[in-house]
């Protein structure tokens, strides 16, 4: 069932790690850290620590989605 207070939200019922792993795996991490340029990408990354960084700021999480969507449209 939809959730009618996100009805036009692309990104709803996608989980962070989905997104993540979908990404890693379309442009790897070296491709990941040239399309966004933050470390967790660049330094030892992984999903896990990926993540970490992503659930705790709001400006990096917002340029991973939106290069999500890109992705997949």
């Amino acid at each position: 069932m939809d959730n009618p207070s996100q009805p036009n939200n692309p990104l709803h019922g996608i989980k962070l790690k989905d997104i993540l792993v979908f990404l890693e795996q379309q442009y790897g991490w070296d491709g990941l850290s040239q399309k966004i340029n933050i470390r967790c990408f660049q330094n030892n990354p992984s999903i896990n620590s990926s993540l970490k960084f992503l659930r705790k700021t709001p400006w990096a999480r917002a340029k991973v989605e939106q290069l999500y969507l890109q992705s997949v449209s």
